[in-house]
This record gives structure tokens, C-alpha cells and sequence, in this order.
């Protein structure tokens, strides 16, 4: 299905070459990078003069109701006065105002309030998931857009987009430029045609499964063209393309033709077309063939979407596949007794499945929803323990199911039909039951990200599937079932007709892009909080490891929950309780007990309880704080907190072998935390309560080294270790100096 090669390939009349190839052809690779899509619109964006240091601006931003108040409110503390590109703001994670009285309902109030003082646009409740909304009405070939959101993916249309922690957000609002290194860029080159049964999201996990543990694409650009991209329909490009999240690549872009150009004619944009393609003597870093013809219908297992199989691989192997799962969870989440048992799901060989839902920006697109209510048409899912769940992606896409038929058939085979909502995908809707099964066309399998808490005994498990194999699944009473297994399997069109009537969006969205009306009050529910104070980087620390982390990769979501910790994102205090809560429910307090006595040293240096924590060293230059250290931390989401939380906390380090994504180490820096790397890590054996001393840390900043000698303290004995700050900006040395970005503005 999937073929890679790391060594590089030019593209040169309409073919691949290698490397020797491309020079007997007297191609070079200097010349070759400046032909592919991706240099074309990254130098269009780039304001440095230097495309190998990169400072880009990008043409649109979009943030959700769980991002854009921190946003706003960093901005503002920054000297943010009226919103200097368009700026979307969606609320399609908060929407249900379920949890926490009126603190949702109140965020939007907000956000209403700051799109109409600031000049930005508000999305209303369950009008459109961010990502639907953004392709229906801003993605455009060659255009750059950056989302707070890590699914922030529009590559089909020609769009490259980002997504960031919000800190990257407010530098664009305060007119700074997204830095960054010129990227890798992959080929992917698609050749033939999906088979009938075969769905976006299974040509996604088999790109995934075959690329994430290896970091193939890693903080790279993927670039995808080929023969195969023409027998693709649009909504089919959009599923693979926003997947690309996953193999933790930094973004994608596609080559456009005719269907794009009538899709963004049908959005009633024709002119946001434009023609793309890599021209003669593109030379990429890598490549990875994907012969659509040959990929089968997946499933992607907990707890990750690489954990990736063909369903036929899966159902001649389940009972050891799924003793792998209980065996993950068991040592993943630190579970003291063992979750019941997924293999009492196996029923005759056949897996009993709980639960399927097709949701959001992966899975709620008219052309998922279309195929489901085909196969489901006629028939009824049953009234035993399964149950199927739909969201449609916006108001638009359910208009034109609607008009279809469509979501009549689904209506009536049993399925029910929910508003345009994230909630699936991050666990604030459809939670299943404790030791339920779910299949998901969605983005992520994490653990817990489907809503249960393993440390009040509660445990689901999630899968990911395409929606086609879901409806076959639902047709079957919930017997796990691909979509090729099925006799009569519609084929996904090459083109897939549809007609986008905006009318909801007319009727219900503020559009206030060149007009802020700077009067206009901002208006604060009592949930939405300033940032703490956050003091300068001290001359020297000593720091307490306050979590210790040995997981091949640690996600976002295990350093702060998604969920129900969604209603506080407006609130630091509140949600940094979150902290590590379901991964080391131990992190918050050992934080606390030292924030306090850095608060202590920094009221009376001479307190006898500040001197006994300093162990001997200099109480009016040494700063005590904490670091968590993560083997590889950063996996997922794009959220901000998950690093703020930590410095509300008294964070001042994170220590790891490396970082998983480029947008968690940004938010580690932008709150003014150090990303130590140490490759070695991992032997030093540290544990919660070992310290670290190391001096000469600031004057390290000011200057332009890497490379410090600290003090790993352990059980009263002290050695040398070697800790390493790879590839920092001056800028981003500036802001861990000030102690965080919202600091380094206001100087």
C-alpha cells in the first residue's frame, strides 16, 4: 500500500528519479527545493529574505471556544488593538454548556463581544466544526492560514495550514512573524484508484501507520501529487489531508485541478483557485507511494492512530491484537486492577462492537455522511446494544444531506443524526460505556480522549475506522465489518457533485473584518481569568522533578485532559488542577508545595524555610521551581495549556529525549519554560523529588550557547550531567529571559 524512500527523489518529466538519476539528468537538489508547491507559498509569505530562516505571515487565523479566550487575553495583555488579519472564532468544542454552570455560555459571550470590538469573525454554536468552516470560506490555493488547533489542515484546496499553540497565534495578532526553519518536504505520490468499501480515513492510517514511529515526516511539509490525485473527489482529499496531523508532519499541501476549482466555484469563491503543481526538477528530502488501489479498509487500534491494521489483518489476529490493548492500558495508564476484558467482545471469532460514531472535520463531511446512508439505506441497526451517532460537519453539509435524502435514511435505519460539534473527538460527547468499544471516524484514539477516567475505574476504548466500514459495521448488529466485505459497497465518484448553500452562515455569523468597533466593551463571565504574573528567568535554578514520565510518547492530552477540563480553559488557575491528573495525579501537589516556597524566596530571601530548599545556594540569584521529564513529550494537541499549566504551576523546564511535535516545544518556550534535551536521559533513572541544579542559566540565554553542566541530585548523591538547548531563536531566548511572551511584549 504504502512504499517509502528517505534518500530524496527529484520529479522531472512527469517522473520520479533518485537522486544519481536526477544529476546524470543535471538536476541539483539547491535548485530542485525551489520548485516544489510548498517553496512557492512559503516564499510568498515570507517576510525574512532568507528562506532558510523563515518569518512568515499567514493570510487567516481561526481559534475554537476552548483556545480563543486565552488568545485574546494574551494579546491584549500584549497591546493587542484591533485584529490585523481575519480572525475566526468558532464554538465547536464548548457547545453542549453542559459543564460548569455558566462558564461556556460565557466564553461566548466573549468571543462575541471581542469579534466585534477587535474586527473578527464569530461562528455561532454548532453552525460548523472549525475546520469545515474554514475550508467552506478561507482556504485558498497558495494562501497560508494558522489555526490553535493541530488538525488546522485546508492542504487539499492548495492551502498550507499550521497549527499552533495560541502563543504563535497572538505574535501574528500583535503584527510578529511565525519563525521557523525552512522545513523538510515530502513527496507523496498517489497513484491509481480507491477500491469500492476503501475511505479517506483508511488511505490516512495506512500513511500513518507507516510513518508516525519512524518520524518519516516529522515537523516536514507533505506534498502530495501524483496521477491518483484526479480520481480523488474533494471531501475524499480533505479526509486524508487533515489525518496528516498524525504522522507529525507540520503541514501538506496538494496539487489543484479542475475539482478544486469547481468546489471552491460551488463555496462561491472561483477566484481563491489557482493552479498548483510541483514543476520540472522539484527535489524533495523523501518519498512515500501510496497505490490507492491497493489499500484496504483500516483500523487503527487504541491508543493511537498508528496503531493501524487492515481489518482483515485484525480479524485473523484479534484475540492477540486485542490482549495487546488490555496489556497497553494496563501499563499506559498505571491501571492497578485490570479493565474488563476486551476479548469478552469476541463473539465466535467476531468482534462485538459498543459503539460507532462519524463526526467532525474528518469524518462529518458530506461525502462520509453520503456513503453511510447509502449502505445503511433500507436497513436498520437493531435494537441490541449498539449504537450509531452522526455529526455533520456544518449546517450547509446537513442542508444538502438533507435535501438529499440522506439523513432520512440514516434517521431511519437507527442512527442518530447531532448538531456540528467537536465533542467526539476529544470526549465530550458520546462517551461510551465503562469497557466499551468504539469505532470512530475521527482524529484520535489517545487514551481517555473518548471521555472515562481510568483512575475512577472507568476505562473505553476507542478505535478508528472510515465511516464506510462503520455503517457496514452498524449494518451487521455491530459485528466489526470493512466495507468491502459487503456484496453491493458503493464506489466513492471522482467527483462527487454538491451544492453549498451559505444561508445558515448569512443568517447567523458576525463578519467584523475591517470594521472593529474599538468602543465596544469586552464582556467577562467570572470563569475567564488574567494569566498569573510570571517572573523573570533567575541567574541560577534549582529545580524539582515534579513528574517523571518513561512512555515511549506522552501526548498532550495526558499532560492536561481534554474533556471536561474544556469548560476551564479560561481560567488558569482552575484548570492548571488538571495538570497530569490522569497521568500523575501526584504532579499537582509536589508543584504546589514548591511554588510556594519560590514564592516564600522571593518575599524574604532570608526565611529559614527558603534557605532549607536551597540547600546552600544563594536565595537572592537561585530560583526554585519544577520540570516534568518526558522521554517524548508533546504528541497531539495543539493546545497551549498543556504547557501553561505547568508554568501557572511553577514550571520552569521541561526535560526530555525529544519533543514529539514542533508545537509543543513552541509552547514550552512561549511560556517562558527551558526545552532542555539530554538524548541520554532515560539512564540517568530520575524520579519525582530528585532535583537539579544549574547555575549560570541566564547568563547561558544572553549569550548563544547550547549547552550547560548541571547537578543531578539523587537519594543525597550529586553527579554531573549535561543538559543541551538545540536550535534556539534569539527571540525565543528572549522570551524565556522575560519569562514568558506576554512579558516580552510588555518590554
Amino acid at each position: 500500500m504504502v512504499t517509502i524512500f528517505q534518500d530524496g527523489v527529484f520529479y522531472h518529466g512527469g517522473r520520479l528519479l533518485s537522486p544519481a538519476e536526477g544529476a546524470a539528468a543535471g538536476l541539483t537538489a539547491d535548485q530542485g527545493r525551489t520548485r516544489t508547491m510548498a517553496y512557492g507559498i512559503l516564499a510568498s509569505h515570507n517576510t525574512s529574505g532568507d528562506m532558510d530562516d523563515l518569518k512568515l505571515r499567514f493570510d487567516a487565523m481561526a481559534s475554537h471556544d476552548i483556545t480563543y479566550v486565552g488568545i485574546i487575553q494574551t494579546a491584549r495583555a500584549s497591546g493587542l488593538e484591533e485584529f490585523p488579519l481575519p480572525y475566526v472564532l468558532t464554538n465547536c468544542h464548548n457547545s453542549l454548556c453542559a459543564v460548569g454552570g455558566t462558564i461556556n455560555e460565557d466564553d461566548h459571550v466573549f468571543g462575541l463581544s471581542a469579534a466585534k470590538k477587535y474586527g473578527g469573525v464569530f461562528v455561532p454554536a454548532h453552525q460548523a466544526v472549525i475546520h469545515q468552516y474554514m475550508r467552506e470560506r478561507y482556504a485558498a490555493s497558495g494562501s497560508m492560514i494558522l489555526g490553535s488547533d493541530s488538525h488546522t489542515r485546508y492542504g487539499a484546496y492548495g492551502c498550507m495550514a499550521v497549527g499552533e499553540g495560541g502563543p504563535e497565534l497572538v505574535k501574528q495578532l500583535l503584527r510578529k512573524p511565525y519563525d521557523i526553519r525552512y522545513p523538510k518536504v515530502i513527496a507523496i505520490y498517489l497513484e491509481g484508484a480507491p477500491r469500492p468499501g476503501v475511505g479517506p480515513q483508511d488511505v490516512a492510517l495506512a500513511l500513518i501507520g507507516a510513518t508516525f514511529k519512524q518520524g518519516i515526516v516529522k515537523n516536514a511539509v507533505m506534498e502530495f501529487f501524483g496521477p491518483g490525485v484526479k480520481n480523488l473527489a474533494m471531501d475524499y482529499r480533505c479526509g486524508i489531508d487533515v489525518m496528516t496531523t498524525e504522522t507529525a508532519c507540520l503541514s501538506s499541501v496538494w496539487s489543484t485541478d479542475e475539482t478544486v476549482e469547481e468546489m471552491l466555484t460551488a463555496l462561491g469563491r472561483p477566484g481563491d483557485y489557482r493552479e498548483l503543481a510541483p514543476q520540472d526538477g522539484a527535489w524533495y528530502d523523501g518519498l512515500i507511494q501510496v497505490d490507492l488501489s491497493t489499500v484496504e479498509p483500516m483500523i487503527a487500534l487504541p491508543f493511537h492512530p498508528s496503531n493501524a491494521y487492515t481489518i482483515r489483518e485484525f480479524k485473523a489476529n484479534a484475540a492477540d491484537l486485542l490482549h495487546q490493548v488490555e496489556v497497553d492500558a494496563m501499563q499506559s495508564l498505571d491501571l492497578k486492577t485490570p479493565p474488563p476484558s476486551l476479548l469478552d467482545k469476541l463473539v465466535d471469532g467476531q468482534l462485538r462492537v459498543d459503539q460507532g460514531v462519524i463526526a467532525g472535520c474528518s469524518g462529518g463531511t458530506y461525502q462520509n455522511l453520503l456513503r453511510a446512508s447509502q449502505i445503511l439505506e433500507g436497513s436498520a441497526i437493531g435494537s441490541d446494544a449498539f449504537w450509531l451517532s452522526c455529526y455533520p460537519a456544518s449546517q450547509p453539509v446537513m442542508m444538502e444531506l438533507t435535501r438529499k435524502g440522506a439523513i432520512s435514511s440514516l434517521m431511519a435505519a437507527g442512527a442518530s443524526i447531532r448538531s456540528c460539534f467537536c465533542g467526539p473527538c476529544f470526549g465530550a460527547g458520546d462517551v461510551p460505556a465503562n469497557g466499551g468499544f468504539s469505532i470512530r471516524h475521527s482524529t484520535r484514539n489517545f487514551p481517555n480522549r473518548e471521555g472515562s477516567k481510568p483512575g475512577e475505574g472507568q476505562l473505553a476504548y476507542v478505535a478508528l475506522m472510515d465511516a464506510r466500514s462503520i455503517a457496514a459495521t452498524a449494518l451487521n448488529g455491530g459485528i466489526l465489518t470493512g466495507a468491502d466485505e459487503l456484496p453491493d459497497v458503493p464506489a466513492d465518484p471522482a467527483r462527487e457533485p454538491y451544492t453549498h448553500d451559505p444561508s445558515p452562515y448569512r443568517a447567523r455569523v458576525y463578519y467584523g473584518v475591517n470594521h472593529p468597533e474599538s468602543d465596544t466593551p469586552l464582556v467577562f463571565g467570572p470563569n475567564i481569568a488574567d494569566w498569573p504574573e510570571q517572573i523573570a528567568l533567575p541567574e541560577d535554578l534549582l529545580l524539582t522533578v515534579a513528574s517523571a514520565i518513561y512512555d515511549p510518547v506522552t501526548t498532550t492530552d495526558e499532560l492536561i485532559p481534554s474533556g471536561e477540563t474544556s469548560s476551564y480553559r479560561s481560567n488558569p488557575l482552575r484548570l492548571a488542577e488538571f495538570a497530569l491528573s490522569r497521568k500523575d495525579p501526584q504532579y499537582v501537589p509536589r508543584a504546589k508545595e514548591v511554588l510556594a516556597l519560590e514564592k516564600l524566596r522571593r518575599a524574604d530571601p532570608d526565611a529559614p524555610e527558603a534557605a532549607a530548599a536551597l540547600s546552600g545556594h544563594d536565595p537572592r540569584t537561585t530560583g526554585l521551581g519544577t520540570l516534568v521529564m518526558a522521554l517524548k513529550p508533546g504528541d497531539g494537541s495543539a493546545r497551549e495549556q498543556a504547557a501553561s499549566c505547568q508554568r501557572v504551576l511553577g514550571g520552569c523546564a521541561n526535560l526530555a529525549r525529544e519533543y514529539a511535535t514542533k508545537r509543543y516545544r513552541s509552547n514550552v518556550v512561549n511560556w517562558g519554560m527551558l526545552p532542555f534535551v539530554a538524548p541520554d536521559v532515560e539512564s540517568w533513572n530520575i524520579r519525582p523529588g530528585d532535583r537539579l541544579y544549574i547555575p549560570g542559566i541566564r547568563a547561558l540565554l544572553e549569550g548563544d550557547g547550547t549547552e550547560i553542566g548541571a547537578t543531578l541530585i539523587q537519594d543525597g548523591q550529586e553527579r554531573a550531567v549535561t543538559l543541551t538547548l538545540p536550535g534556539l531563536t534569539r527571540e525565543e531566548r528572549d522570551i524565556i529571559l522575560a519569562g514568558c511572551l506576554i512579558n516580552y511584549y510588555a518590554q
